[in-house]
C-alpha cells in the first residue's frame, strides 16, 4: 500500500470495515476487532493508529510474529490468514496495516478466559452479537440450518397428513406409509418435518411448517407472500392490490390410477401465480391458429415464478417479514429476506454457483418440480428470458437485509 493511500483511508476515520489501534493494545482486544470485522465484511485494522487518527507509530519488537502467532493463532476462532505489511509515513514512524476478507467461516469466536465470544460489526464499533444475531451467522456459516428450528405452538396435528402421503406415495415412491400417529411422528421426525423440545413434546420444523402446514401463517407470520400491486412507477399510498398469501409452499393433487395427477388444492406457489397473472399480461386482439384469443405478456412468466420460488427457498427465516413481490407500471421487484448466505454474492450467483441456505426445503421442492433440477434457475432461466423480453437482464441488489430482484417489463 502506498503512504498516500494509507493517509486516504486514515482521513476518512473509522468505519464498519476500518478500525484504528494503538502499538501496545492488548492480544485479546485486538483480536476482537478482527472477529467483528470478519463477522461483517472483512476490512483492515491499522496498528499505530490513534482514535483520532493521529498517527502514533508502532515500536512492538517482533510485531508480525506476535500477530500472527499470539493474536490470530490464540485468540482468533477459526483460522484467519490475514495480509500484513508496513507502510512508513516518516523516517522512523510507521503504520502496520492487518487486512482480510469477510469470513467463510462463521461465526468468529474470542477465545479468551476459557470462553468464546462472539462480536459483530455495527458501524465504527464492535459489539457482542444478540442471540438473534449469532442465530444468523451460524446459518451463514453452514453450521445452522434454520428450516430445522422449532415452531412454537405447534404440533403434529399442525401439518396436513394428505399432503405428506401424496408425497411420500406418489412424488417420492416411498414404498411404506404409515399408518399410525407414532409411526408417523417418527417418519416426519427422520424427514426434519417435525422435531422433539422440552424431553418429549413433539413440534413442527420451519421446514415442516413451510412445506405441508396447514395456514402456516397461523404459527409464523413470515411464512407468506405479500403481492402489492402499483399503478405507478413509484411506492403511493394508493394500491390496486396489496394482500398477503397464505398456505404451505406444496400443492395438494390427487393421483388416479393411470398415473395422471390433478391439482385439487393449490399451494403458495400455485395461488401467487394465479393472482398475479392477470397483472403481467392483457389479452390480445388477435387470435391464433385455434381460432383462440392471445395473451400479450408483459414479463415472461417463467422468469417471475422463478425469482419467486428462489426467494421462499433460500430466504433468512429469522426475518420476520414476508417474501415481497411489488408490481409497479414499469417493474416488478421481488424481495427475499436476509443477506445473501454463505459467502453467496451476486456475481458468483450470476455466475451459477449454488449455496442453499435451506437445502431441506430446496430438495422437496426440487422433487415437485418446482425447482430447476440443477439449481442454475438465474443463469439458466431468468436472464435468458428476460433479454428476450426486452433484451435488458433483472437487475439483483443484495443488502445486509434482503435480495431485491428487479424484472423489467417489456416495452410497448
Amino acid at each position: 500500500m502506498l503512504t498516500k493511500d494509507l493517509l486516504e483511508i486514515i482521513s476518512h476515520g473509522e468505519n464498519s470495515g476500518v478500525e484504528f489501534k494503538r502499538d501496545d493494545v492488548r492480544p485479546e482486544q485486538l483480536a476482537k476487532e478482527i472477529v467483528a470485522l470478519a463477522n461483517h465484511r472483512g476490512g483492515m485494522i491499522l496498528l499505530g493508529v490513534e482514535d483520532d487518527g493521529t498517527i502514533s507509530g508502532v515500536q512492538r519488537d517482533n510485531l508480525e510474529t506476535w500477530i500472527f502467532d499470539t493474536v490470530f493463532g490464540r485468540y482468533v476462532h477459526p483460522m484467519i490468514l490475514p495480509f500484513y505489511e508496513t507502510v512508513r509515513i516518516e523516517p522512523g514512524k510507521q503504520v502496520a496495516v492487518i487486512s482480510f476478507p469477510e469470513g467463510t467461516s462463521k461465526p468468529y469466536v474470542l477465545r479468551n478466559n476459557d470462553r468464546e465470544e462472539i462480536y459483530i460489526r455495527a458501524g465504527s464499533t464492535s459489539r457482542l452479537a444478540t442471540r438473534e444475531q449469532q442465530a444468523r451467522l451460524f446459518a451463514a456459516g453452514g453450521i445452522l440450518h434454520t428450516e430445522l428450528l422449532p415452531v412454537p405452538g405447534t404440533s403434529f396435528q399442525s401439518l396436513d397428513l394428505t399432503r405428506i402421503r401424496e408425497y411420500l406415495t406418489h412424488i417420492i415412491h416411498d414404498p411404506e406409509i404409515p399408518d399410525k400417529d407414532e409411526d408417523w411422528i417418527r417418519r416426519l421426525t427422520g424427514l426434519g418435518m417435525l422435531t422433539t423440545v422440552s424431553g418429549d413434546r413433539v413440534v413442527c420444523t420451519i421446514a415442516g411448517i413451510v412445506l405441508f402446514g396447514i395456514h402456516p401463517r397461523k404459527y409464523m407470520r413470515q411464512a407468506g407472500i405479500r403481492l402489492i400491486i402499483y399503478e405507478s412507477e413509484e411506492k403511493t399510498y394508493q394500491t390496486f392490490v396489496d394482500t398477503v398469501l397464505d398456505g404451505p409452499c406444496t400443492g395438494r393433487y390427487i393421483t388416479n390410477e393411470h398415473g395422471v395427477r390433478t391439482l385439487q388444492d393449490p399451494g403458495l406457489i400455485e395461488r401467487f401465480s394465479e393472482m398475479i397473472m392477470p397483472f403481467i399480461s392483457t389479452g390480445a386482439s388477435t387470435v391464433n391458429d385455434e381460432f383462440r384469443l392471445t395473451k400479450d405478456w408483459q414479463y415472461p412468466f417463467e422468469a417471475i415464478r422463478e425469482v419467486v420460488i428462489n426467494a421462499l427457498c433460500h430466504r433468512d427465516w429469522t426475518r420476520a417479514v414476508d417474501v415481497e413481490v411489488s408490481r409497479y407500471s414499469d417493474r416488478i421487484e421481488i424481495i427475499s429476506p436476509g443477506a445473501l448466505p454463505n459467502s453467496m454474492t451476486v456475481e458468483k450467483m450470476i455466475a451459477g454457483q449454488r449455496s442453499p441456505r435451506n437445502p431441506l426445503i430446496v430438495e422437496i421442492l426440487r422433487d415437485y418440480g418446482y425447482v430447476e433440477s440443477r439449481g442454475m434457475g438465474v443463469r439458466t432461466k431468468v436472464i435468458p428470458l428476460m433479454k428476450m423480453n426486452n433484451n435488458r437482464e433483472p437487475v439483483f441488489k443484495a443488502t445486509e437485509d434482503y435480495l431485491c430482484t428487479v424484472l423489467y417489463r417489456k416495452s410497448e
